[in-house]
């Protein structure tokens, strides 16, 4: 393992019954299982509902939800 925070990371995940996979820099999988750890739920929920409400790419739509949930300066 690198340690590399830009590193991409590509992860399958299950959305509305089929899988599919997930590209996205290590950083931003690691806030993701934060915010699912802080609300005490999966990070596949967190997934499932983004994916529900999203209008473009999957990874843009979690990239942004990453960013509107970080803790403000």
């Amino acid at each position: 393992m690198s340690g590399d925070p830009t590193e991409i990371k590509k992860r399958s995940v299950n959305i509305a019954g089929h899988a599919t996979s997930v590209s996205l820099e290590d950083a931003f999988w690691t806030r993701l299982n934060a915010i699912a750890k802080k609300r005490r739920t999966s990070l596949s929920r967190i997934i499932r509902d983004i994916d529900e409400t999203r209008t473009g790419n999957l990874s843009s739509a979690l990239r942004v939800f990453v960013l509107e949930n970080c803790p403000k300066d």
